[in-house]
């Protein structure tokens, strides 16, 4: 009854069936597990206090991945946030912030939630938690958000794919980025309507975009591509709760970011053959850290 392959059937349920996207999720899952509510949502607890856990981390001690190119980065820019040298304005510059933390903690093989994928952790937790304590949502809340930023993965990975060898970093940092925005306008009370506008607003923004690790590491660019999807995933929800349409729908984004995967070369699909991992630079990296 509560199964669903596209945003318009999810939406279409929780219309028919008179209950949130959250609630239409949760009962999904009630189905194919045979769980209780309460034990559903008490796992979703779990997660966000990991997710939370790993902002704390990322921002106050000082890590550093076990290769040295990456850590501490989030530090620096929570820094300057507080201090007011923000160019961006408070809330884009701490949820950039958090999502790098995130993303360095991963890196330096910290706990981490995936969402959808290691090299994307950043993007949903940076984004949706700043918000959360700016709104001051309660944690109910921000669970209801998490479930549906699950369902639209779901959807994602069911109709394209949320993997960098696949479909390149526009299916890791693009699904993230999509989840989040989707996410976040649930939690701010936009529509169903505003919900799919900011799913296909972000993951279209981010369209094309390679997955190529330097060193096969997720790291650089890994790290700050989190970053960028952040700042992606907030600005689609800024359009949509603004009431702008993406004049593609975002089902039809979703089948285009899969052809779009297709068609890159293995050299651009985390294979670290070409992009930036390519580049002088990333060779030399490389070359200094698998020397031996």
């Amino acid at each position: 009854m509560y199964n669903f392959k596209t945003i318009a059937e999810l939406i279409e349920i929780s219309k028919q069936e008179e209950l949130s996207i959250a609630q239409v999720i949760i009962n999904r899952e009630k189905e194919l597990n045979n769980k209780s509510e309460e034990a559903i949502r008490k796992q979703m607890k779990d997660t966000l206090e990991v997710m939370k856990e790993a902002i704390k981390e990322g921002l106050t001690k000082d890590i550093k991945s076990t290769s040295g190119l990456t850590g501490g980065d989030a530090k620096l820019l929570d820094k300057a946030q507080k201090s007011g040298r923000s160019v961006t304005g408070s809330i884009m510059s701490s949820a950039i912030a958090k999502s790098i933390a995130v993303a360095e903690v991963n890196a330096a093989m910290g706990k981490i939630v995936a969402v959808p994928t290691a090299g994307s952790c950043g993007i949903l937790p940076g984004t949706l938690l700043t918000i959360a304590a700016d709104r001051e949502k309660k944690d109910e809340e921000i669970i209801d958000a998490l479930f549906v930023a699950s369902g639209i993965g779901l959807i994602i990975a069911k109709q394209a794919s949320v993997s960098g060898a696949e479909g390149g970093c526009q299916a890791e940092c693009g699904s993230a980025a999509a989840m989040a925005a989707g996410a976040i306008t649930y939690l701010l009370g936009g529509n169903h309507e505003q919900i799919a506008n900011a799913v296909a607003i972000a993951l279209k923004n981010i369209l094309g975009l390679v997955c190529d690790p330097v060193a096969g590491l997720v790291e650089v660019p890994c790290i700050k591509r989190n970053a960028g999807g952040a700042s992606n995933a907030l600005t689609a929800v800024e359009l949509a709760l603004a009431g702008i349409n993406s004049v593609i729908p975002a089902d039809e984004v979703i089948i285009a970011m899969k052809k779009v995967g297709e068609a890159l070369p293995p050299q651009l699909k985390e294979t670290s053959l070409g992009g930036l991992a390519a580049t002088p630079t990333g060779c030399k990296l490389n070359q200094e850290l698998f020397s031996d």
